[in-house]
């Protein structure tokens, strides 16, 4: 795979559970997704589809959920002690309730977001599954540039990607996360 390429994709992702499909995204040609090929921002498999194509060329694509997310994991959804979401003493009910996607961060220090299923007397269930495990991805959408990224491009991409300033919650970050939905963006919703 040639790496290095500045590629900008319009597309809308459809997911596809139990033969049902439902629009979770879309990036419009005016503020399309952008990423650099082969520095792991983007799935692989989403990245092997586009790589080849030229600007102006039309795709749609279907990747399988063992290629995107994996699986729902029942052995992903946890309990966790009721304090550990306490704010100056007080456990925080504006951010823990059901549905909310809450930032965490594991034993080692890496940052990850889990969903609020529900909150207990003394634990509040969390679903660590990406939101997207189970599902196959259905892109369909243009090419809006590829070419090679530039030396500013590439570092730019590299600082972001390091950058603590950088907590939008998606996994490729960049100006345009806030603008897909789930605050995941990307071809789609990356690692």
């Amino acid at each position: 795979m040639e790496s290095n390429k500045y590629i900008a994709v319009a597309y809308k992702l459809y997911t596809i559970e139990d033969g049902e499909r439902e629009l979770i995204e879309e990036a419009k040609v005016d503020h399309p997704f952008q990423f650099i090929s082969g520095l792991g921002t983007t799935l692989e498999s989403f990245e092997n589809q586009i790589i080849n194509l030229k600007k102006g060329d039309k795709f749609e694509f279907t990747i399988a959920s063992e290629d995107a997310y994996g699986e729902f994991n029942d052995d992903h959804v946890i309990d966790l002690p009721k304090h550990i979401f306490e704010v100056e003493g007080k456990f925080d009910v504006e951010m823990i309730k059901e549905g909310n996607i809450v930032p965490l961060m594991d034993s080692e220090g890496r940052s990850l977001n889990g969903m609020v299923v529900e909150v207990k007397d003394e634990v509040v269930i969390m679903d660590m599954n990406h939101p997207l495990a189970g599902a196959d991805l259905n892109f369909i959408g243009k090419v809006v540039e590829n070419r090679p990224a530039t030396a500013e491009e590439i570092q730019g991409m590299i600082n972001m990607m390091t950058s603590e300033s950088c907590n939008c919650g998606c996994d490729s970050c960049g100006d345009d996360c806030e603008d897909h939905a789930h605050g995941h963006g990307c071809g789609g919703y990356c690692h």
